[in-house]
């Protein structure tokens, strides 16, 4: 039986000011690598993995599962991210 993602304690916030933003954003609760947010925003899909910059850096390293995702994805826009102000620049980043 797998065992629920564990979340980051800023994901809150970050989901908040992505919306605040006016992006759309959905939490993604699948695991197996898979990164934590779904984000919409001006016609652009982005995923964005989760890290508590609170945290040592050895806390903030992907997961094995996770890294394997990310040297796999080819589909867009896939972003690790540490605060408010990280996600929100990606927001601002022409593609």
């Amino acid at each position: 039986m797998r065992r629920a993602a564990k979340r980051d304690d800023n994901e809150g916030e970050i989901v908040a000011a992505l919306r605040k933003a006016g992006a759309v954003v959905r939490i993604i609760t699948q695991g197996d690598g898979l990164p934590d947010l779904l984000v919409g925003y001006q016609g652009r899909t982005i995923l964005m993995e989760v890290k508590d910059g609170a945290k040592v850096p050895s806390q903030r390293r992907l997961t094995v599962d996770e890294q394997k995702f990310f040297d796999a994805w080819t589909g867009g826009e896939l972003y690790k991210v540490e605060s408010v102000e990280e996600a929100l620049a990606i927001l601002k980043t022409e593609v």
